[in-house]
């Protein structure tokens, strides 16, 4: 946990919990949620982010204290009343002291990809692979180390053949990997800049120095955190608001912001996720003491 601090999400996340008095976020935790929820038990404050397996029927999360755990999800859980329960998968080692960030499954290969990161002295990034089968580790492919320029590694994606991108948080670029875990190329451009959020960023496979600055028109996409994308026309954007959902008729040349969805705001979206066709909201922060209570809500856009 000591990881997160001095982290621009932490500073986020202490604000936002500033401004909102105690007693109100308790009668949010009370409220009876809108849409459906899945609830856990964790040892954790900080799930940073959160994905569906569908082949194994169940919830991967990743912590800010490093490692990863699993929620799995029988078929007779409909009520939000259940609290289901974290069991950790992973603890590695090698990664003692750094924070298990974004994370992507690998449904073809049988994987799950997960970005590591110093958060605090920006001083190590890495991309994990384990098996889903045997949690076995695949490979780890370093990023950064000392002496090299100050970087973060924050969310990763994957595409048809494998090959995994990383975002730096810090320094503004993303990491290719190979499927076997090569490190293969670093995408840098101009558009990329720290002192910006809020924008989407076109990167065509095969033409990774053609970054484009996808046009968004219909509101604003600042504090936007994990994105899935639902359809080759749709993706979610979780953040602040909960969610919001984004669709682009030209290949994504321009986009427009076509609906909101609010969710428990005092907890933070960090990452979006499908199951069984709808969309998941992962929540940063659990509340509760000794074991906290982390939720995935449905965000449901009108």
């Amino acid at each position: 946990m000591a990881s997160f601090i001095c982290s621009p999400k932490f500073f986020l996340l202490l604000f936002i919990l500033s401004a909102i008095p105690v007693a109100y976020i308790i009668s949010l935790e009370r409220s009876t949620p809108t849409t459906h929820v899945y609830s856990y038990h964790s040892a954790g404050w900080f799930r940073e982010s959160g994905k569906w397996d569908e082949s194994h029927k169940r919830f991967l999360v990743s912590f800010m204290e490093g490692g990863l755990g699993q929620i799995s999800v029988p078929n007779h859980v409909v009520s939000p009343e259940i609290v289901l329960n974290e069991v950790p998968v992973v603890k590695d080692a090698d990664l003692a002291g750094n924070a298990s960030l974004g994370l992507v499954v690998d449904t073809p290969r049988n994987r799950v990809l997960v970005a590591h990161a110093d958060v605090i002295g920006n001083r190590y990034s890495a991309l994990v692979a384990y098996d889903l089968s045997s949690w076995d580790r695949l490979f780890l492919t370093w990023l950064s180390g000392p002496g090299d320029e100050k970087s973060m590694a924050d969310d990763v994606a994957v595409d048809a053949e494998g090959n995994a991108y990383v975002t730096d948080a810090k320094s503004s670029k993303i990491w290719k990997v190979g499927k076997d875990g090569q490190l293969i190329s670093t995408i840098r451009s101009p558009l990329f800049t720290p002192k910006e959020c809020g924008y989407l960023y076109k990167v065509t496979l095969g033409k990774e120095d053609e970054v484009k600055l996808v046009k968004v028109v219909g509101g604003s996409l600042i504090f936007g955190d994990g994105i899935e994308l639902l359809s080759p026309t749709k993706l979610v954007i979780a953040g602040n608001p909960s969610g919001r959902l984004v669709e682009s008729t030209d290949n994504w040349e321009t986009a427009s912001l076509i609906a909101k969805f609010s969710g428990p705001m005092h907890r933070l979206a960090s990452a979006a996720t499908v199951k069984d066709g709808k969309v998941y909201l992962n929540h940063l922060l659990g509340m509760g003491y000794p074991r906290r209570k982390h939720v995935f809500v449905e965000a449901v856009f009108a």
